[in-house]
């Protein structure tokens, strides 16, 4: 009995937590479940590891919630945050490879420094900037990427259609000032498993 209130209170958390109700999309993902080129199922398989490796990054040290991001993207894990040494960088990554159904690992976490409110708010504009870009280019589905900016490098996730659009994308990134790197994890439709039929 106790164990079949344990399943049940597990598959409402998960689905509950698939809504959307949030900027982020349904799915955490930043791409809406309409747009969104993967099947329904493999968004849900998404939005479960990315759960699921969440919730042990949380039982591990609980100031991973804050400081470290994962986004799940056709079973490829992307992982960006800061963290105090590279022995936690390094079993953060092994603890993604642990996922069940994992197919990559890509971690840009990098090392903390010191606060610098100068540095964040030029992180924040630049994020700003090209996310507005991405909304007013009628050749991008802006909803299918998510930007974050760390020390002026743009990170850059999501499902592009094309390759010409994926291009596009990035020339985008190219065009806004002050950008030292542009770290591109961009996953083309075809490359999926499973697709939309």
């Amino acid at each position: 009995m106790k164990s079949k209130i344990i399943l049940i209170g597990l598959i409402f958390f998960v689905f509950t937590g698939c809504i959307g109700i949030t900027s982020k999309g349904i799915f955490g993902t930043g791409v809406s479940i309409a747009l969104d080129p993967r099947s329904l199922g493999t968004q849900i398989d998404d939005s479960i590891m990315q759960k699921n490796l969440a919730a042990r990054l949380l039982l591990r040290d609980k100031t991973y919630l804050l400081s470290v991001s994962t986004k799940v993207l056709d079973g490829r894990i992307f992982l960006t945050g800061r963290v105090n040494d590279p022995e936690e960088k390094l079993q953060i990554t092994k603890l993604a490879w642990e996922t069940k159904g994992v197919r990559s690992v890509k971690n840009d976490i990098k090392l903390k420094e010191d606060f610098n409110f100068q540095q964040s708010a030029k992180d924040l504009l630049i994020t700003s900037q090209l996310r507005t870009a991405l909304i007013f280019n009628k050749k991008i589905k802006s909803n299918n990427y998510q930007i974050d900016t760390y020390k002026k490098k743009i990170f850059i996730y999501g499902i592009s259609l094309t390759v010409e659009e994926r291009k596009e994308v990035i020339n985008e990134a190219k065009e806004i000032l002050d950008v030292e790197d542009i770290i591109a994890s961009i996953v083309l439709v075809r490359d999926l498993r499973i697709q939309k039929n």
